[in-house]
C-alpha cells in the first residue's frame, strides 16, 4: 500500500490536511463539524466543506462520502468532479475500506459480524412518520481493550467499558451507533442511541461530552492511477483524553503515531 501522509493545519482552519495529490484531498474532520449543509442544521454557518475549499487554494472539493456531524475523523474530498464520479461509486460498491475506533459500555465479545438490518433515515422531516424501508447492514468489530472503573452508574458497583475497532461492510446512516446500540453496547457519548448516564459521567469526568467514535483509518485503489492507497490519522486530542481511562500504552494508539510519521 502506497503510504504518503502531509500532515498541515491553516490558522483558524478546523481541519487538518492528511494527504493531497492532484485528484484527491484527505482531511481530519474535528467532532462538532458539518460535512455541509443540511436542512435540519439550518442555522449552522461553517462546514467541513468550505474549510476543505480553502485548503484546496480556494478551488472547489467534492465530497464523495458523509461523516456524521459528531464523529470526528478522516474525511475524503475529490478535486475534480471525474475523480468525485468514481470514488462515489467505489463507496457505494463497498471497494473503500473504513476503520473507525470507539469506546463502547461493556465488555463485547473479543470479535464479531453484525449483521442487521436497518431502516433508512428520511431527509425530509416530513416523513418523519412514514415508515422507511429496511436495508442490509453489516459492520465488524474486534476488542481491542476492557476496564473496569469503580463506580457506581446504573445500580452495579462497577462500570465495564471497551476500545473496539469497528468496520463497516455497508454504508447506511448512523450504523455503527445502532449497530453498538443493537448489541447492548452503545458508544460512549452517543445523545441518540446510547445511555444518558454513561455519557454524563464522562462528560462531567472530562469536562466536555463528545461522540466517542472516530475515523481513523481508509483504504481503496487510487481512482486515477491505480495504486493501492492506505491512510490513517490519530484521533483527536478530546477522543484521547478520554481513552485514558484504560491506562498507558494502547497498541493500535502507538501504531498509528508510528504511521503519520512516514
Amino acid at each position: 500500500m502506497e503510504n504518503r501522509f502531509r500532515l498541515k493545519v491553516t490558522l483558524n482552519n478546523p481541519l487538518t490536511e492528511i494527504y493531497r495529490d492532484q485528484w484527491l484531498l484527505v482531511v481530519h474532520k474535528p467532532a462538532g463539524l458539518l460535512v455541509h449543509r443540511s436542512p435540519i442544521d439550518r442555522h449552522e454557518t461553517e462546514f467541513a466543506l468550505q474549510y476543505a475549499r480553502s485548503l484546496n487554494g480556494g478551488e472547489h472539493v467534492y465530497p464523495v462520502h458523509r461523516l456524521d456531524r459528531p464523529t470526528s475523523g478522516l474525511l475524503l474530498f475529490a478535486r475534480d468532479p471525474e475523480s468525485a464520479s468514481v470514488l462515489g461509486k467505489m463507496f457505494m460498491d463497498g471497494l473503500v475500506q473504513k476503520t473507525y475506533l470507539a469506546m463502547v459500555r461493556g465488555w463485547p465479545h473479543e470479535s464479531g459480524v453484525i449483521d442487521h438490518p436497518l431502516r433508512e433515515h428520511p431527509t425530509d422531516r416530513r416523513l418523519k412518520h412514514e415508515e422507511q424501508p429496511l436495508r442490509e447492514a453489516q459492520s465488524c468489530y474486534q476488542r481491542l481493550a476492557t476496564v473496569e472503573i469503580p463506580i457506581e452508574i446504573e445500580g452495579y458497583p462497577a462500570s465495564r467499558y471497551s476500545l473496539v475497532e469497528l468496520s463497516p461492510q455497508t454504508g447506511r446512516k448512523h450504523q455503527l451507533r445502532r449497530h453498538m446500540q443493537h448489541i447492548s453496547h452503545p458508544i460512549i457519548g452517543d445523545t441518540n442511541y446510547g445511555r444518558t448516564r454513561h455519557n454524563h459521567y464522562f462528560a462531567k469526568r472530562f469536562g466536555q461530552g463528545r461522540l466517542m467514535l472516530a475515523a481513523t483509518a481508509m483504504e481503496f485503489i487510487h481512482p486515477c492511477t491505480g495504486t493501492p492507497l492506505a491512510l490513517s490519522s490519530m484521533p483527536e486530542a478530546s477522543f484521547i483524553q478520554v481513552l485514558s481511562v484504560f491506562g498507558e500504552g494502547l497498541p493500535m494508539l502507538d501504531l498509528m503515531h508510528q504511521s503519520n510519521q512516514l
